[in-house]
């Protein structure tokens, strides 16, 4: 079961130059659109693939520069007996060492055995495959590899002309499930003649009129047509090959009807089951057509749960379910920088597995605002959701992702936004300022680019709101409160951290009295976000806020808390 060590690629379509040691098992690319993810499986579709030439254009070529050789080159490891055999690849097999990702033209004692393949195209569009080592780099003609083992390694395309993996074509999986071969020869043959010989009958008497004008045609023109022209079958379109039996249901309908889905979960199931003769698997956009219990299914057939992988799979995605289903070990975000496409291990920190689990969207957005807890999230939902009612562009539309921490630890965040920053997101981390991250941290983050959000003045999100609104907003926020907690709450809150000395009662009279005052919108703050019991403290309930109060009233707020807040809009959008 040969399985692919190491991917280079130069000067392809999309991607200038991306070197990449791919998993065992399940490798899933992420990213956003256009960074080179489906360029990449078709990369190994045509290099590895058992074709003899393919169309090729100028617009293959990175910045359709023809100058610059197409070059795709893929070292496989795991190698069968007859890959290794020294009298065919002797000249060829090489050593890999996993630790580096390094390719040595020389095998070692501590080395993979392996052999490079590599696709090369010239600006005359003509493919050249040849095995590749430095040690052979100049010999005249280049060495293939036997079109059996090519045969061998061609990797099976989910999704790409499912048809033809369900009837016994040139290709097909059904021919890989084992030696067996219909010997009907003779029996297509005989079919086909039947089927000629017994249309013919039955269109001479339909189409007489039209046979006997050609017929005199003919015999005036000293045409040889016999005694009388015949209507029959073609004889190609009535000729039958392997191809020609197909699997069909119980009731005589072909499995080809079946939908995208059960089609892809089918043939999936028989690569499964034929892992033995074709051990990579290819899969665009593999959520196509799929329910999400339905995508599970696929990916655990596919292997994706099992210690020993039984296929490399290479797949991209943008469904969350996936993201879910999989572990971080086996998740790849594409990235660009300086011209050169990197595909970044998302890793199996607990996080980041944690953060996989719980906000997978983040992984499929291009930035992410990682909060410190729900209120945070609940806060910028809302304000975007008022501002996109204005007219203003959302951040959905941005690309822009939410991380809820779950409060507690202040370090907390910028763990998980650390995470995402190695992975090259736009981050930016909204914190409380209540309690002191470790300076350490905070500088790591804001030195790797990361945007830094903090309340002023040592104030939680609650004390910054109460803070600085203006005295409607205030006297609105109490009234959300008391429509979201239970009868008496609020009062409650407000005497015990009072310690009694003051209640609803004698806060709205200062609010009446003195548009509330700063003591008074101190304890309001303190009050209202007693953990696990405060007024606003879910993603849900401070949305509500955000989007009917804060958003209306943020132009007459304290002029500190508003540009906080803009600037963070401003960066998410920028």
């Amino acid at each position: 079961m040969a399985r692919i060590r190491k991917v280079e690629i130069r000067n392809f379509r999309s991607i200038r130059s991306l070197d990449w040691c791919p998993t065992e098992g399940v490798n899933c690319l992420i990213g956003p659109g256009d960074s080179g993810k489906s360029t990449i499986l078709d990369a190994l579709d045509l290099c590895l693939g058992a074709r003899r030439n393919l169309v090729v254009t100028d617009t293959d070529f990175f910045g359709l520069d023809v100058t610059q050789d197409i070059c795709i080159s893929l070292t496989l490891g795991a190698l069968s007996d007859s890959l290794k055999n020294i009298d065919t690849y002797g000249e060829f097999l090489r050593g890999f060492d996993r630790t580096t990702g390094t390719v040595e033209d020389e095998p070692r004692k501590g080395l993979e055995t392996v052999l490079t393949l590599r696709l090369t195209i010239k600006a005359d569009l003509e493919p050249a495959w040849a095995l590749h080592s430095d040690r052979m780099a100049t010999v005249e003609p280049p060495r293939g590899l036997v079109w059996k083992d090519r045969m061998t390694l061609t990797p099976a395309r989910l999704g790409n002309q499912p048809n033809s993996n369900l009837s016994w074509s040139r290709g097909s999986v059904l021919n890989r499930l084992s030696d067996e071969r219909a010997d009907i020869g003779s029996e297509l043959a005989r079919a086909a003649r039947e089927a000629r010989a017994g249309f013919g009958t039955k269109a001479a008497s339909q189409l007489a009129g039209t046979l006997k004008t050609v017929t005199d045609t003919a015999h005036n023109l000293g045409v040889p047509v016999g005694t009388s022209a015949t209507a029959l079958l073609d004889a190609h379109s009535v000729s039958f090959g392997d191809g020609a039996i197909s699997l069909h249901n119980e009731s005589g309908i072909p499995l080809r009807s079946l939908g995208t889905g059960s089609s892809r979960l089918l043939i999936a199931g028989l690569h499964r089951a034929a892992a033995e003769a074709a051990s990579i698997v290819l899969v665009d956009e593999i959520e196509f057509g799929l329910e999400p219990h339905r995508l599970t299914r696929l990916l655990n057939s596919l292997g994706s749960k099992e210690k020993v992988p039984p296929l490399q799979v290479f797949m991209t995605t943008h469904s969350p379910v996936v993201l879910r289903e999989l572990s971080g070990a086996q998740l790849f975000v594409m990235r660009v920088a300086a011209g050169t496409h990197s595909a970044l291990q998302v890793g199996c920190g607990d996080d980041v597995q944690s953060t996989i689990r719980s906000y997978p969207e983040a992984f499929l957005a291009r930035t992410v605002i990682v909060c410190e807890g729900a209120s945070e999230v609940g806060l910028i939902r809302g304000l975007d959701d008022f501002w996109t009612a204005q007219g203003y562009a959302s951040l959905q539309a941005a690309g822009v992702a939410y991380v809820d921490t779950g409060g507690g630890d202040a370090d907390r965040c910028f763990y998980r936004a650390e995470a995402f920053q190695r992975l090259g997101y736009r981050v930016a981390a909204v914190q409380d300022n209540d309690k002191t991250p470790t300076p350490a941290i905070v500088a790591k983050f804001v030195n790797a680019g990361g945007y830094l959000v903090a309340w002023r003045d040592g104030r939680a999100l609650e004390d910054e709101l109460f803070m600085s609104m203006p005295a409607a907003a205030v006297s609105a926020l109490i009234e959300r409160a008391l429509q979201l907690t239970e009868d008496g709450l609020v009062d409650q809150h407000i005497k015990t951290k009072s310690s009694g000395r003051a209640s609803l009662a004698t806060v709205l009279q200062d609010g009446k009295d003195a548009g509330f005052s700063a003591a008074a919108r101190m304890l309001l703050g303190e009050s209202s976000r007693i953990r696990k019991a405060g007024w606003f403290k879910s993603i849900g309930k401070m949305e509500g806020v955000a989007r009917d109060v804060i958003g209306a009233n943020l132009d007459a707020s304290d002029a500190g808390f508003r540009e906080v807040v803009r600037n963070l809009f401003g960066w998410a959008h920028a």
